[in-house]
């Protein structure tokens, strides 16, 4: 795997990494991580990797845009000196386009979400040991769907970023059409955005797999 002992492994996007890290009581981890995917994310890298002590920290922010995160990227990404980081990004760039359409000055065109996760890349990776881009999804199995198309075409621009600049890449869209074969969309999330906590799973599940999880890793063993 990846990451390697005591490696500090930071993951970065919007509501969908942030799920209610922010409430209280500060003190809990539990808290600190939220209720989306990286709590799983640290459950499953600690009980299956117990010896490398590998810290995951939860910097989503609600509502966030590719421009809105690449404002606050040097505070919330730097500080904490990880080693490996993970974005999640773009499902908002697209979203504000059809909930907001009177609103431009919040839209994030194909263009600029190119140019600010380009910025973010070059950014960071002479600072960390590995970078990991996750690519938007959008819970709608009609492929015709004009919300599904345009983030398809966010999720393209991931997808060229990871193989120009040699990143880990996750696409995620297969991951959640792979599961809708069986249930309807209602089931796991009620506006196709926001996963419940199988669409999390689903989300740590591919991240780990991208970085060389070993699911049948025991623990104190050599890889």
């Amino acid at each position: 795997m990846k990451l390697e002992k005591n490696s500090v492994f930071l993951l970065q996007g919007d509501s969908i990494t942030d799920f209610y890290r922010t409430e209280p009581p500060i003190n809990a981890q539990w808290h600190l991580l939220g209720r989306g995917y990286p709590q799983y994310v640290e459950a499953l890298l600690d009980s299956r990797y117990p010896e490398r002590h590998i810290r995951v920290i939860n910097r989503g922010v609600s509502g966030d845009t590719s421009k809105t995160l690449k404002a606050r990227w040097q505070a919330d990404t730097f500080e904490p000196r990880p080693d490996w980081v993970s974005i999640l990004i773009g499902i908002n760039d697209v979203w504000r386009q059809f909930d907001l359409p009177m609103e431009p000055e919040l839209h994030v065109s194909p263009a600029d979400y190119r140019r600010n996760l380009e910025e973010l890349i070059e950014t960071t990776l002479p600072k960390v040991k590995g970078l990991v881009l996750m690519a938007p999804f959008y819970m709608e199995p009609n492929r015709d769907d004009a919300m599904r198309r345009m983030t398809e075409q966010y999720a393209a621009i991931v997808r060229e970023l990871a193989q120009k600049y040699q990143t880990v890449f996750v696409g995620l869209q297969a991951e959640f059409d792979r599961y809708f074969q069986f249930y309807n969309t209602n089931a796991m999330s009620w506006d196709r955005v926001h996963p419940n906590h199988v669409g999390a799973m689903i989300i740590a599940r591919a991240l780990l797999d991208a970085i060389g999880f070993d699911w049948n890793h025991v623990p104190g063993a050599e890889d």
